[in-house]
């Protein structure tokens, strides 16, 4: 059967546009919260640099949040930096004021727990993931110079806890094969998921943090993270040799790889200009033992400070 993708035309990161998008895309993509639904909303914080851009857009957190607070659902926003608290990140975005009058607020994901991966070992998994009714994925469009894009399902790597994410890239950076599964593991071990794609200014030309943010105006839901980001490649002209994630996929015969069978009942993607939009120079996956250090210290001394 198809993979229904929801895609509008939203310019510009204004509340009028973003709440009435919000609520038309999980229309038609058939997301509605039980009363009391317990959804983790994950935007991605990557880092607190460049975290303007580098970020899920502070008004497209809260118009989701608004919107599922409107349902009645049990919301927590959280994510896992790999150097730094949650917190730290939100407000060198602005996130933490975009939520204060729903009284929300951005926490940390913890309480690791072992999930074992399809290529052998481990990594720690929050609970706090695992636990919820619902996570509603919230990723932010960008090039990737390890990954090429970085999308829902890479979003959702996010759910290993602090620091696991940078000794995962150090210890299995030696190998694609191996990082994606991983990643793709992770992806695969969530609870029920939804997915909201916030690409109004998209990350080009030196992801997933130093980049510059791109007009492309797109707003996409939909409940397969897969599906979601095949149609953000194939916008982007990409083949699945090129995008290791959306590559396995396809080699696990995941619903939502294939480009033929998805479907697009508001804006089609094709009407996007994406002319002009650069992907990242390439660089290895592996993180060097003295960057893994400094951000380690750099992580406590954010933690420290919070505190």
């Amino acid at each position: 059967m198809p993979e229904t993708v929801a895609i509008l035309r939203v310019q510009e990161y204004r509340s009028e546009q973003l709440g009435p998008a919000v609520d038309r895309l999980f229309e038609t993509i058939g997301f509605t919260p039980a009363p009391d639904e317990r959804v983790l909303v994950k935007p991605n914080l990557v880092n607190g640099s460049n975290a303007a851009h580098c970020t899920t857009h502070p008004q497209v957190v809260r118009a989701a949040c608004a919107w599922l607070l409107d349902h009645g659902a049990r919301v927590t926003v959280a994510d896992s930096p790999a150097f730094g608290p949650a917190a730290y990140v939100a407000r060198a975005s602005g996130l933490g004021p975009a939520l204060a009058d729903l009284g929300l607020s951005v926490q940390s994901l913890a309480r690791p727990a072992p999930l074992g991966l399809t290529l052998g070992g481990t990594i720690g998994l929050s609970r706090d993931a695992l636990e919820a009714d619902r996570i509603l994925n919230l990723p932010k469009l960008k090039v990737h110079c390890q990954m090429t894009v970085s999308g829902a399902v890479k979003n959702l790597f996010g759910c290993v806890v602090g620091f696991r994410k940078a000794f995962a890239h150090h210890r299995l950076g030696h190998s694609h094969a191996v990082f994606r599964s991983m990643i793709m593991d992770v992806y695969r071990a969530l609870p029920k998921t939804v997915h909201l794609m916030d690409a109004v200014h998209p990350m080009h030309r030196d992801g997933p943090v130093k980049g510059e943010p791109f007009p492309l105006g797109m707003l996409a839901a939909a409940k397969n993270g897969v599906a979601l980001d095949t149609m953000a490649c194939t916008l982007l002209g990409l083949t699945p040799e090129r995008v290791p994630l959306w590559e396995e996929a396809g080699l696990r015969g995941m619903d939502g790889a294939d480009p033929a069978l998805l479907d697009y009942p508001l804006d089609a993607p094709g009407t996007f200009d994406t002319h002009g939009f650069v992907l990242s120079e390439e660089r290895e996956l592996s993180f060097a033992p003295m960057r893994l250090i400094r951000g380690r210290v750099r992580s406590l001394l954010k933690h420290l400070a919070k505190s």
